[in-house]
């Protein structure tokens, strides 16, 4: 076995310490890691007096991950006093490094997030290869944590409170460039070499180093909490803090309270503080869902657990987009961002040109950011060919279509385009509600046919859903697969059915609310308690951005197909309310000037006044907590049911599905990570008395109920 740290002294005095965790392709601070750094710094105190200074780089290709993840989610509350006295004891091994007495040099040659970066922070100079791999940064955050290994602490007394407070509260990434303007670290090198010499050079030219919160006369930078600069900042905090979490993820707000109380006090009480905090996050609830589903879950389908196997990977050279509005140019921005070549095509040239615009005016934003280089913006544009000849087409060996949600116009373009393109390519539609196995049916292999589904707008929305139709093939769904993690989207794989799986979902949220509001219910209290429970817009400005003409166009698309195949058409309480805007009020939404809000030229939008007349019901008693509910819960049921019925395929594209793709409260880990921390016969429970009281769609599946009595979760 290899050591987990090894450990050179060179002729110069110099000791330089490689972490290379065995049998692990990262290193991360597991219980290997804590034996061996125990023995190195206890090997470098009783070697003091012979050593000029200390270098720490990595073997690996990052340069520390962090903590064990797998490790932390199984962290519970009775295990919680030996796990912060774990964490005490990691600590205080980096604190007796700090305090060597003897130069220490971070030679950063890879990645450095969480605690990799923690170890960094208490080196007192830090060397980073200046490559585009390399990241540094505290993204804890992101998962329900806090930087527990003294990043709060040593972060705060390093840049101040203020510009210490993005990279914590945020899990600002930075690359080194970046990383030595900002003052994290104080040098580049451009290969190994130079790294660990200008680590050296520095050690000998500095052998009385030490950390500026050890030297006499230290202040914080920018001032303690107590001075009226920072005591006027710290007043507004925690309520703009608030306004953006709505109190469902404690992690920001434990990151603020560690920051600021530990700004008061010494630096070993900061680090306990810390240290509580921590504790706390860790052994609650919310960490366990986004560690499961943001980590493991994530990690799962990016590494193709859902891509059909046996097949080679499939690099797309040349797509051909039909349909130059907002999706279609979205996708071919993401496309040709990507380094694949396009070709976007619209009925006339105007409007594939206009397409093409919609590109450049995301491109100049990077280039006026600093983001993209003149010339990289020049090359990518210029990969998108404009066009309205479907002879251009020829070529391209993935073809995706993106016209009006109208099942006629779709099959005749993919049938026009798949004439061009012959029998090699794949045809795809990127509709957000028509079974694909119908559109299948205007190709002549239907093997060869695919839903990729995109979300709006399509270069910030991080989820592609992929559509297997009844005769898709498994090569075709690999290459759709391979095609959305070329572009850097994240894929989840779904059976065929009506609006599929994230579409059905989204449909019972905005319905949800909507019928509230026909109920009588205030649309402020829907709105404001959508926000509250994790949603990230409420159902009514969602369903003025799609619009309620396009929502009542799908209901009677779906209407008709379902009439044609001898089936019922389901009624749902909100329609009366949508067709009531439609056709009475003519507001049919944010696009057509107004929906259920007003959009003042240059203004902030504001619920329409006439909803109140029209419909709130003052007598209307609806407890906070039942709108919360009836809002997830319907979602999560839902979800169940795409279970139930083999549209969806694996818990993990269910839940990030539900989050990436249209905005499941995140706290919660997705939809069903919801049900499964809320506890099976809980849930079924709560879900029986919302369907007593609110309507039968509430009532549990048999799946779930199936479920419960097994004491199994999803």
């Amino acid at each position: 076995m290899t050591e987990a740290i090894r450990y050179e002294k060179g002729q110069d005095q110099i000791v330089v310490l490689t972490l290379d965790m065995p049998g692990q392709s990262a290193n991360t601070m597991n219980g290997v890691y804590r034996e061996a750094m125990a023995a190195t710094v206890t090997r470098l105190e009783a070697e003091k007096e012979q050593i000029a200074g200390v270098i720490i780089t990595s073997a690996k290709k990052t340069f520390f991950a962090g903590g064990d993840l797998n490790e932390l989610i199984k962290v519970d509350k009775a295990h919680a006093k030996d796990f912060y006295d774990g964490v005490r004891v990691l600590k205080a091994q980096l604190r007796r490094l700090e305090t060597l007495g003897k130069p220490l040099v971070a030679a950063i040659n890879g990645a450095a997030l969480g605690g990799g970066w923690e170890i960094c922070l208490a080196c007192h100079y830090r060397v980073a290869l200046d490559d585009k791999s390399v990241q540094l940064g505290l993204p804890e955050v992101t998962l329900g944590l806090l930087p527990g290994g003294g990043g709060v602490v040593r972060m705060v007394r390093m840049l101040g409170l203020e510009k210490a407070l993005p990279y914590l509260l945020e899990g600002k990434k930075v690359r080194p460039q970046q990383a030595l303007q900002a003052g994290l670290i104080q040098a580049l090198a451009l290969n190994r070499d130079e790294l660990l010499a200008k680590s050296r050079a520095w050690i000998l030219a500095n052998p009385e180093a030490r950390q500026p919160w050890d030297t006499k006369g230290y202040q914080l930078p920018g001032g303690t909490p107590s001075n009226p600069k920072v005591a006027q900042m710290l007043a507004i905090a925690p309520s703009i803090l608030r306004s953006k979490t709505q109190g469902c993820f404690p992690a920001p707000e434990k990151i603020l309270c560690a920051a600021v109380e530990g700004a008061q006090v010494d630096f070993d009480t900061a680090h306990l503080i810390e240290t509580r905090y921590f504790t706390e996050l860790v052994t609650g609830q919310v960490a366990k869902n986004m560690i499961g589903t943001f980590w493991f879950q994530l990690n799962e389908i990016n590494a193709g657990r859902s891509r059909p196997e046996g097949f080679a990977p499939y690099v797309t050279r040349k797509v051909g987009v039909l349909g130059a509005g907002m999706m279609g140019a979205g996708i071919a921005y993401v496309s040709a961002c990507a380094g694949i070549e396009v070709v976007l095509k619209d009925i006339n040239q105007a409007a594939a040109d206009k397409g093409k615009a919609h590109s450049a005016a995301l491109l100049d934003k990077k280039v006026s950011r600093g983001q993209l280089t003149p010339d990289q913006r020049e090359s990518t544009l210029a990969r998108i060919h404009p066009t309205q000849d479907d002879a251009d087409l020829a070529g391209c060996d993935l073809i995706i279509e993106a016209v009006f949600e109208d099942r006629e116009l779709k099959a005749r373009v993919s049938a026009a385009a798949q004439q061009v393109v012959g029998v090699e390519a794949v045809i795809a539609s990127n509709t957000s509600t028509l079974p694909i196995s119908g559109l299948a049916t205007a190709v002549p292999d239907p093997g060869k046919f695919v839903g990729l589904h995109f979300f709006s707008p399509v270069d910030k929305m991080p989820l592609v859903e992929i559509i297997k139709g009844a005769h898709t093939s498994d090569e075709t769904l690999a290459r759709g697969f391979d095609f959305v993690l070329q572009i850097k989207k994240t894929p989840i794989v779904v059976n065929d059915s009506r609006g599929f799986f994230t579409s059905r979902v989204f449909g019972t949220f905005t319905n949800e609310g909507i019928a509230m509001l026909g109920e009588g219910v205030a649309a402020a209290m829907i709105e404001t308690e959508a926000r509250k429970a994790g949603m990230p817009v409420g159902p009514l400005a969602v369903s003025d951005e799609v619009s309620l003409s396009l929502m009542s166009h799908i209901r009677q698309q779906a209407a008709k197909d379902l009439q044609a195949e001898g089936k019922s058409v389901p009624s749902h309480p909100a329609t009366v309310v949508i067709d009531l805007l439609v056709n009475e009020y003519k507001r049919v939404g944010k696009a057509a000037g107004g929906g259920f809000y007003e959009y003042p030229a240059g203004g902030q939008k504001y619920l329409w006044p006439e909803l109140k007349s029209r419909f709130e019901q003052p007598g209307q008693r609806i407890s906070a907590q039942d709108v919360r509910d009836r809002l997830l819960f319907i979602q999560a049921i839902e979800t169940v049911r795409c279970v139930e019925e083999g549209v969806l395929l694996s818990t993990a594209d269910a839940n990030i599905g539900s989050i990436f793709g249209i905005g499941f409260a995140a706290w919660s880990g997705g939809a069903l990570q919801f049900i499964n921390q809320y506890g099976l016969n809980d849930f079924v429970a709560r879900a029986r008395y919302l369907a007593e009281q609110y309507g039968e769609r509430f009532s549990p599946p048999a799946l779930l109920l199936e479920k419960a009595a097994q004491n199994a979760t999803f």
